[in-house]
């Protein structure tokens, strides 16, 4: 069954007991290639563009970054701020209840990050979106659905406009305005609620927007 990915989605997809899909597979852990393509940055500003209940943001702000986090779902950053609460080693970050179709943060940042935000327009519109946020010598990290023949360890496939592949993405940023320092595409087994395993197969591209 098709949907749109509209605030009423998800804010009935963050009201489950759990979400769906490897966003919600490894609990409080942050994105592991998230964790590895900032890890040997030098912390600055932040946005993190479709946080969920907010185990990146959390990471960077633990990591010295100033952090910015924007959710169109209220559950979401209820969740995410009930988190953060308890997060004693974590520093501040800013929650902001935001369609990401439409806000517009007013300023841009040393690092925008997207993982598996999936908003009510084509995922490569929504990158070449976002990217216009970063300041020029920052950072981009997008890590993403890759579709492939098998269904996902919930059962059924991402909808096809929420999958993309690196070359997606990298097609999406105009390589005079871009360095382009990861473009992969990997798969991963990890273990979900009630001990299921989910078997995510993700796009990850890293860019540095030129000065």
């Amino acid at each position: 069954m098709t949907h749109e990915f509209d605030k009423d989605y998800w804010e009935r997809h963050w009201e489950q007991p759990h979400g769906s899909g490897p966003e919600a597979a490894t609990e409080n852990a942050p994105n592991p290639y998230l964790v590895r393509e900032t890890s040997g940055l030098v912390p600055g500003t932040a946005l993190d563009a479709g946080c969920g209940e907010g185990a990146e943001a959390l990471w960077l702000a633990s990591h010295g970054w100033q952090v910015t986090a924007a959710d169109i779902a209220a559950e979401a950053l209820a969740r995410a701020a009930s988190r953060a609460a308890q997060a004693t080693a974590s520093g501040p970050v800013h929650w902001i209840e935001a369609d990401l179709t439409a806000w517009e943060p007013g300023t841009q940042f040393d690092l925008v990050t997207t993982s598996y935000a999936h908003p009510a327009m084509p995922q490569p519109a929504f990158y070449e979106r976002i990217s216009a946020w970063v300041a020029p010598g920052g950072t981009l990290v997008i890590i993403g659905h890759l579709h492939t023949p098998e269904p996902a360890g919930h059962g059924h496939h991402p909808p096809a406009h929420a999958s993309v592949t690196a070359a997606d993405i990298t097609a999406a940023l105009d390589g005079a305005k871009w360095e382009i320092v990861t473009a992969e595409e990997h798969s991963r087994t990890l273990t979900g609620p009630g001990g299921q395993a989910v078997p995510p197969h993700d796009a990850v591209v890293r860019a540095t927007r030129r000065p």
